[in-house]
């Protein structure tokens, strides 16, 4: 877990950072549906998970611009950018409805990162405790997939999280529209690292990483 300090002097959002951190405290989100449908043909197509095929994309996608790789030290009280950001994700345990954390690591090979996502998923399934570890792992940003349903809208409210950069992104089922695939994709950041053109741009990446294909 590498880092560099944000030189708040030369900061390209240095006025907004410090009004949406001292002015005005809040966050920033958007849902909005993704077109999915060639990576749910590719995950059909070669068998393998699409939650994790998605995961992927979206990891490569917050990895691939330094204000999605944000977050403030409160020990250190330093705005810092990761050399890599990595996803912490859920498995759910039906028999408790209750869910359980899992880190995976960012590897750029999509064959690598799928393959040990699979193994931490069904490691994650051998428990029941929920696994929380932001301290070990501040370089995580939060990924959680509501599988019950294709919803229109979410809000992550956090009112005493004002100084948490990391990127909050939740999606939900896909489904059948005009004869493609779209997911509901919800991106919440902070205010003070990005606006709406930044988490916009967020939808945007993702739809061309997918068509690019894996």
């Amino acid at each position: 877990m590498n880092y560099k300090v944000v030189d708040m002097e030369k900061y390209y959002r240095k006025g907004v950072y410090r009004h949406f951190t001292e002015d005005c405290k809040c966050s920033v989100s958007i849902t909005n549906k993704v077109d999915v449908t060639e990576l749910v043909e590719f995950s059909k197509k070669t068998n393998t998970k699409f939650y994790v095929n998605f995961l992927y994309v979206l990891s490569k996608v917050l990895n691939s611009r330094e204000d999605y790789r944000m977050q403030y030290l409160y020990e250190k009280q330093q705005l810092v950018i990761f050399d890599k950001v990595n996803p912490v994700h859920y498995v759910f345990h039906e028999d408790t409805e209750t869910c359980t954390v899992v880190y995976t690591e960012f590897q750029e090979d999509y064959q690598k990162f799928y393959q040990q996502c699979v193994l931490d998923i069904e490691k994650a399934k051998q428990t029941r405790e929920y696994g929380l570890d932001s301290v070990n792992h501040p370089n995580y940003f939060d990924a959680s997939y509501i599988s019950w349903l294709s919803y229109e809208s979410l809000h992550i409210e956090l009112p005493d999280g004002y100084l948490h950069f990391m990127p909050i992104v939740n999606w939900g089922r896909y489904q059948e529209e005009n004869g493609r695939y779209v997911m509901p994709v919800s991106v919440r950041m902070n205010h003070a690292a990005a606006d709406g053109y930044l988490v916009a741009k967020v939808f945007r990446l993702l739809e061309e990483e997918i068509k690019k294909g894996l």
